[in-house]
Protein backbone atom coordinates (compact mmCIF):
# COMPACT_ATOMS: atom_id res chain seq x y z
CA UNK A 1 0.00 0.00 0.00
CA UNK A 2 1.61 3.02 -1.00
CA UNK A 3 1.49 5.85 1.40
CA UNK A 4 0.49 9.73 0.25
CA UNK A 5 2.45 12.91 1.04
CA UNK A 6 0.17 15.73 1.31
CA UNK A 7 1.29 19.32 1.68
CA UNK A 8 -0.82 22.12 3.46
CA UNK A 9 -0.41 25.48 2.99
CA UNK A 10 -1.30 28.08 4.85
CA UNK A 11 -1.27 31.89 3.81
CA UNK A 12 -2.60 34.98 4.26
CA UNK A 13 -5.69 36.44 1.74
CA UNK A 14 -5.38 39.74 -0.27
CA UNK A 15 -8.78 40.43 -0.31
CA UNK A 16 -10.32 40.38 -3.78
CA UNK A 17 -6.85 40.35 -5.09
CA UNK A 18 -6.98 37.38 -7.61
CA UNK A 19 -3.33 37.91 -9.45
CA UNK A 20 -1.42 38.84 -5.84
CA UNK A 21 -3.01 35.39 -4.33
CA UNK A 22 -1.76 33.75 -6.92
CA UNK A 23 1.51 34.88 -7.23
CA UNK A 24 1.99 34.14 -3.55
CA UNK A 25 0.96 30.31 -3.47
CA UNK A 26 2.79 29.94 -6.97
CA UNK A 27 6.01 31.16 -4.42
CA UNK A 28 4.69 28.10 -2.04
CA UNK A 29 3.95 26.08 -4.35
CA UNK A 30 7.37 26.04 -6.77
CA UNK A 31 9.53 23.77 -3.97
CA UNK A 32 7.57 21.06 -3.99
CA UNK A 33 7.22 20.16 -7.27
CA UNK A 34 7.96 16.13 -7.31
CA UNK A 35 8.02 16.27 -3.63
CA UNK A 36 4.39 15.62 -2.30
CA UNK A 37 0.84 13.97 -4.11
CA UNK A 38 -1.34 16.28 -3.28
CA UNK A 39 -1.36 20.44 -2.33
CA UNK A 40 -4.22 21.86 -0.07
CA UNK A 41 -5.06 25.68 -0.64
CA UNK A 42 -7.49 27.50 1.98
CA UNK A 43 -11.10 28.16 1.14
CA UNK A 44 -11.81 31.19 -1.70
CA UNK A 45 -8.12 31.41 -1.79
CA UNK A 46 -8.18 33.63 -4.56
CA UNK A 47 -10.57 36.10 -3.34
CA UNK A 48 -10.89 35.48 0.79
CA UNK A 49 -14.25 34.81 1.73
CA UNK A 50 -16.25 37.33 -0.23
CA UNK A 51 -19.95 38.21 -0.47
CA UNK A 52 -19.27 39.95 -3.27
CA UNK A 53 -19.33 37.31 -6.59
CA UNK A 54 -20.45 39.94 -8.79
CA UNK A 55 -16.87 41.07 -8.25
CA UNK A 56 -14.68 38.33 -8.61
CA UNK A 57 -16.47 35.26 -9.76
CA UNK A 58 -14.72 33.72 -12.59
CA UNK A 59 -16.11 31.02 -15.01
CA UNK A 60 -14.82 27.36 -15.37
CA UNK A 61 -12.23 28.40 -17.95
CA UNK A 62 -10.95 31.37 -16.19
CA UNK A 63 -7.54 32.65 -14.35
CA UNK A 64 -7.88 30.52 -11.23
CA UNK A 65 -8.70 27.47 -13.02
CA UNK A 66 -6.07 27.87 -15.80
CA UNK A 67 -3.44 28.55 -12.88
CA UNK A 68 -4.55 25.55 -11.14
CA UNK A 69 -4.00 23.63 -13.66
CA UNK A 70 -0.39 24.91 -15.09
CA UNK A 71 0.42 24.38 -11.27
CA UNK A 72 -0.72 20.73 -10.59
CA UNK A 73 1.40 19.86 -14.21
CA UNK A 74 4.20 21.66 -12.75
CA UNK A 75 4.60 19.97 -9.46
CA UNK A 76 2.96 16.84 -10.55
CA UNK A 77 0.55 16.10 -8.07
CA UNK A 78 -2.84 17.15 -7.41
CA UNK A 79 -3.87 20.96 -6.18
CA UNK A 80 -7.09 21.35 -4.28
CA UNK A 81 -9.09 24.16 -2.64
CA UNK A 82 -12.02 26.47 -3.78
CA UNK A 83 -12.55 29.68 -5.71
CA UNK A 84 -15.44 31.71 -6.18
CA UNK A 85 -16.94 30.42 -9.45
CA UNK A 86 -19.92 31.27 -12.21
CA UNK A 87 -21.95 28.74 -14.26
CA UNK A 88 -25.27 28.88 -15.41
CA UNK A 89 -25.97 31.95 -14.18
CA UNK A 90 -25.52 31.12 -10.97
CA UNK A 91 -22.53 32.00 -7.71
CA UNK A 92 -20.98 28.73 -6.15
CA UNK A 93 -18.37 28.50 -3.12
CA UNK A 94 -16.36 25.52 -5.45
CA UNK A 95 -13.53 23.12 -4.31
CA UNK A 96 -11.76 22.07 -7.76
CA UNK A 97 -9.92 18.87 -7.58
CA UNK A 98 -7.07 19.51 -10.21
CA UNK A 99 -5.01 16.46 -11.48
CA UNK A 100 -1.37 16.74 -13.18
CA UNK A 101 -3.06 15.49 -16.67
CA UNK A 102 -5.78 18.60 -16.51
CA UNK A 103 -8.34 16.82 -15.61
CA UNK A 104 -10.92 18.21 -12.46
CA UNK A 105 -13.62 17.24 -10.33
CA UNK A 106 -15.63 20.32 -8.27
CA UNK A 107 -17.37 19.84 -5.41
CA UNK A 108 -19.72 22.61 -3.93
CA UNK A 109 -19.91 23.91 -0.70
CA UNK A 110 -23.19 22.00 0.75
CA UNK A 111 -23.90 23.95 4.02
CA UNK A 112 -23.53 28.07 3.33
CA UNK A 113 -22.51 30.13 6.00
CA UNK A 114 -26.15 31.62 7.08
CA UNK A 115 -24.20 33.85 9.63
CA UNK A 116 -22.17 35.82 6.88
CA UNK A 117 -25.55 34.99 4.47
CA UNK A 118 -23.01 33.12 2.39
CA UNK A 119 -26.52 31.52 1.42
CA UNK A 120 -27.79 34.68 -0.61
CA UNK A 121 -24.91 34.70 -2.57
CA UNK A 122 -23.95 30.99 -3.33
CA UNK A 123 -26.16 28.22 -4.68
CA UNK A 124 -25.97 25.09 -2.18
CA UNK A 125 -24.21 22.21 -3.70
CA UNK A 126 -26.28 18.45 -3.25
CA UNK A 127 -23.69 15.99 -3.42
CA UNK A 128 -20.57 14.82 -1.88
CA UNK A 129 -17.36 14.38 -3.78
CA UNK A 130 -15.31 10.95 -3.23
CA UNK A 131 -11.70 10.95 -5.61
CA UNK A 132 -9.39 8.15 -6.17
CA UNK A 133 -5.78 9.37 -6.13
CA UNK A 134 -2.84 7.11 -5.55
CA UNK A 135 -4.77 4.43 -4.06
CA UNK A 136 -6.55 6.61 -1.65
CA UNK A 137 -9.63 7.24 -1.92
CA UNK A 138 -10.67 11.28 -0.37
CA UNK A 139 -13.30 13.31 0.40
CA UNK A 140 -12.75 16.67 0.23
CA UNK A 141 -15.29 18.75 2.22
CA UNK A 142 -15.26 23.17 2.69
CA UNK A 143 -15.45 25.00 5.88
CA UNK A 144 -18.85 24.90 7.56
CA UNK A 145 -19.26 21.52 6.32
CA UNK A 146 -17.11 20.36 9.61
CA UNK A 147 -20.13 21.44 11.64
CA UNK A 148 -22.38 18.16 10.42
CA UNK A 149 -21.22 14.91 10.88
CA UNK A 150 -23.62 13.21 9.07
CA UNK A 151 -22.56 15.11 5.32
CA UNK A 152 -18.45 13.83 6.96
CA UNK A 153 -19.74 9.97 7.90
CA UNK A 154 -17.49 7.52 6.60
CA UNK A 155 -20.14 5.10 4.88
CA UNK A 156 -18.23 5.12 1.62
CA UNK A 157 -14.74 4.03 2.74
CA UNK A 158 -13.08 6.46 2.04
CA UNK A 159 -9.51 7.09 4.11
CA UNK A 160 -8.50 10.69 4.02
CA UNK A 161 -11.16 13.38 4.98
CA UNK A 162 -10.49 17.34 4.06
CA UNK A 163 -11.76 20.63 4.94
CA UNK A 164 -10.91 23.27 3.50
CA UNK A 165 -11.68 26.54 4.89
CA UNK A 166 -11.52 30.36 6.32
CA UNK A 167 -12.21 29.86 10.04
CA UNK A 168 -11.99 32.97 12.07
CA UNK A 169 -9.88 33.09 15.30
CA UNK A 170 -13.18 33.50 18.07
CA UNK A 171 -13.78 29.75 17.12
CA UNK A 172 -10.48 28.34 16.21
CA UNK A 173 -11.43 25.79 19.15
CA UNK A 174 -14.64 24.48 17.61
CA UNK A 175 -12.10 24.46 14.49
CA UNK A 176 -9.39 21.80 16.23
CA UNK A 177 -11.72 19.73 18.37
CA UNK A 178 -14.31 18.77 15.32
CA UNK A 179 -11.37 18.28 13.20
CA UNK A 180 -10.09 15.65 16.22
CA UNK A 181 -13.84 14.93 16.37
CA UNK A 182 -14.27 13.59 12.67
CA UNK A 183 -11.10 11.59 12.90
CA UNK A 184 -11.94 9.43 15.75
CA UNK A 185 -15.86 9.03 14.51
CA UNK A 186 -14.45 7.96 10.77
CA UNK A 187 -11.27 6.38 11.60
CA UNK A 188 -9.63 8.51 9.36
CA UNK A 189 -6.76 10.77 8.90
CA UNK A 190 -8.40 14.32 8.60
CA UNK A 191 -6.98 17.61 7.80
CA UNK A 192 -8.13 20.82 7.56
CA UNK A 193 -6.30 24.08 5.66
CA UNK A 194 -7.26 27.32 6.86
CA UNK A 195 -6.37 31.09 6.68
CA UNK A 196 -3.95 33.47 8.10
CA UNK A 197 -4.41 37.81 8.64
CA UNK A 198 -7.22 39.65 8.79
CA UNK A 199 -9.86 40.22 6.27
CA UNK A 200 -11.80 42.95 4.44
CA UNK A 201 -14.20 42.84 7.41
CA UNK A 202 -11.65 42.87 10.06
CA UNK A 203 -12.08 39.06 11.01
CA UNK A 204 -9.12 37.51 12.47
CA UNK A 205 -8.00 34.15 10.97
CA UNK A 206 -5.39 32.19 12.86
CA UNK A 207 -4.95 29.07 11.21
CA UNK A 208 -4.67 26.23 13.11
CA UNK A 209 -3.96 24.17 10.11
CA UNK A 210 -3.97 20.54 11.20
CA UNK A 211 -3.30 17.13 10.21
CA UNK A 212 -4.97 14.84 12.38
CA UNK A 213 -4.30 10.33 12.41
CA UNK A 214 -7.06 8.24 12.84
CA UNK A 215 -6.82 7.61 16.19
CA UNK A 216 -7.86 11.63 16.75
CA UNK A 217 -3.48 12.34 16.96
CA UNK A 218 -2.51 16.04 16.11
CA UNK A 219 0.47 15.00 14.31
CA UNK A 220 0.62 18.62 13.08
CA UNK A 221 -0.91 22.22 13.58
CA UNK A 222 0.13 25.81 13.07
CA UNK A 223 -0.83 29.27 14.09
CA UNK A 224 -0.44 32.55 13.39
CA UNK A 225 2.04 32.82 10.39
CA UNK A 226 2.40 31.16 6.71
CA UNK A 227 3.43 27.92 6.62
CA UNK A 228 3.82 24.94 4.15
CA UNK A 229 4.13 21.51 5.95
CA UNK A 230 4.20 18.01 4.06
CA UNK A 231 3.08 15.16 5.64
CA UNK A 232 3.48 12.14 4.97
CA UNK A 233 0.28 9.34 5.55
CA UNK A 234 0.81 5.49 6.45
CA UNK A 235 -2.15 4.03 4.54
CA UNK A 236 -0.85 0.69 5.69
CA UNK A 237 -0.78 1.65 9.52
CA UNK A 238 -4.41 2.75 9.25
CA UNK A 239 -5.82 -0.50 7.65
CA UNK A 240 -3.96 -2.37 10.43
CA UNK A 241 -5.94 -0.07 13.22
CA UNK A 242 -9.11 -0.12 11.33
CA UNK A 243 -9.17 -4.00 11.49
CA UNK A 244 -8.28 -4.34 15.02
CA UNK A 245 -10.92 -2.29 15.86
CA UNK A 246 -13.57 -2.38 13.36
CA UNK A 247 -16.03 0.47 14.70
CA UNK A 248 -17.26 1.77 11.09
CA UNK A 249 -18.68 -2.41 10.72
CA UNK A 250 -21.15 -1.01 13.35
CA UNK A 251 -22.10 2.96 12.46
CA UNK A 252 -26.23 3.29 11.64
CA UNK A 253 -27.38 2.99 8.19
CA UNK A 254 -29.64 5.68 6.83
CA UNK A 255 -29.53 7.84 3.81
CA UNK A 256 -30.15 11.72 3.89
CA UNK A 257 -33.29 12.81 2.11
Amino acid sequence: MQNLRVSLIQANLLWEKIEDNLRNFSQKISPLQGQTDLIILPEMFSTGFSMNPDRVAEPMDGKTMQWMAQQAREADAVVTGSFIATENGKYFNRLIWMQPDGTFYKYDKRHLFTLAKEHESYAAGTERLVVEWKGWKICPLICYDLRFPVWSRNDVGYDLLIYVASWPTPRINAWQNLLIGRAIENQTYTIGVNRVGEDENQYNYTGASSVVDYTGKVIYCAFDQEAVFTANLDMERMQKFRTKLDFLADQDKFHLV
